[in-house]
């Protein structure tokens, strides 16, 4: 069955970083787009960051570019996202998803709890 893991969440200081894991099983990794989609107290799901199959290319939320880079590694089945810069507002659960760029998002993982606080 497909399991989807995150790992990495924290604590961190206005201007610090953090990077996020997440460890896939269950399905073939290196054929499937991945994303991450993030939810703030009290707000919906906010999409993040999705990657390509191949790991080639990446699309940010506007909010993020320049700060956050999605990567992966095809042989560990795992995605990273690195978080630098980081401000409250980024504050949020966060999740990775099977699926994006052009595919729907069909598996979650549980999340891992970001808070960007000083």
């Amino acid at each position: 069955q497909v399991q989807l893991v995150e790992s990495g969440g924290g604590l961190v200081q206005p201007g610090g970083s953090l990077r996020l894991s997440c460890a896939a099983s269950g399905f073939t990794f290196s054929e499937n787009a991945m994303s991450w989609v993030r939810q703030a107290p009290g707000k919906g799901l906010e999409w993040v960051s999705d990657i390509n199959s191949s790991g080639s290319s990446a699309y940010y939320l506007d909010s993020v570019k320049g700060r956050f880079t999605f990567s992966r590694d095809n042989a560990k089945n795992t995605l990273y996202l690195h978080m630098s810069s980081l401000k409250p507002e980024d504050t949020a659960v966060y999740y990775c998803a099977k699926g994006g760029v052009v595919a729907p998002l069909d598996y979650w993982g549980q999340g891992t709890q970001v808070t960007v606080s000083s």
